[in-house]
């Protein structure tokens, strides 16, 4: 294969740049660029970067406006707390599963690996990296209870936890050691095949992080009825 072929399209490049700028929150939401600004850090034609801007648009990070550029897609309102609900439904089946039918060895080892990573970065307090070892982290343990189609749709939220754990940690980059630890029980849990404490730390650690998954809204004040049921956290003694 020619070097040229291996070589990334111009447009893939300024795609991976220019999502990596909004994702590591340096391209804060609200933010407009051009398709000049991005083409003079790439050094390529505006052409492929156009490609890029349509794709990430595609992908709800960008908002494009004919002859004035692109804006940052702001995260939505209630976005953050359905991306947790939806994590905290994903790795509490995940460690049920794991629960009744053991943790693979392979992804014990993977974790393990995730965990002398996230220990590395805490101490360097690279938060950036350190949000991609966590992501990393939790898909594995999505991956680890077999269901492909559990782990296929963990995978699709992960650009959307990757941005909110930076948000959250560059404020706090001393809270990094602190959810190795968490990850270290959490792992525990999995390896001992203990779903129900799992799920209890799981609420803990991404609490303890983002907040809670369920913020109190006005609505919430009135009385509950068919039509606007809240959602409560997973009991720790149902699984």
């Amino acid at each position: 294969m020619s070097e040229s072929a291996k070589r990334p399209s111009a447009a893939h490049t300024a795609y991976t740049v220019t999502k990596e700028l909004i994702l590591s929150g340096e391209l804060p939401g609200g933010s407009l660029i051009s398709e000049g600004e991005i083409a003079e850090r790439v050094r390529v034609s505006r052409t492929p970067v156009r490609e890029a801007f349509l794709r990430l648009e595609s992908e709800e990070l960008l908002t494009l406006h004919p002859k004035r550029g692109a804006v940052v897609a702001p995260v939505p309102p209630g976005e953050a707390a359905d991306v947790l609900e939806l994590r905290l439904a994903l790795e509490r089946s995940a460690a049920e599963r794991i629960a009744r039918a053991g943790l693979p060895d392979e992804h014990h080892e993977r974790m393990r690996e995730l965990l002398r990573r996230q220990r590395a970065l805490a101490e360097a307090a690279d938060v950036d990296r350190f949000a991609e070892a966590d992501e990393s982290f939790h898909r594995c343990i999505v991956e680890a209870s077999g269901n492909r189609l559990a782990g296929r749709f963990y995978a699709t939220l992960g650009d959307r936890q990757r941005r909110m754990s930076i948000s959250a940690l560059r404020p706090r980059p001393e809270r990094l050691s602190l959810l190795a630890d968490e990850h270290e029980a959490l792992l525990g849990h999995l390896r001992d095949g203990d779903g129900a404490a799992f799920a209890s730390a799981l609420l803990g650690h991404l609490t303890a992080t983002h907040g809670s998954p369920w913020p109190s809204r006005a609505s919430d004040e009135a009385p509950a009825t068919q039509h606007s049921v809240r959602p409560r956290p997973y009991p720790a003694n149902d699984a």
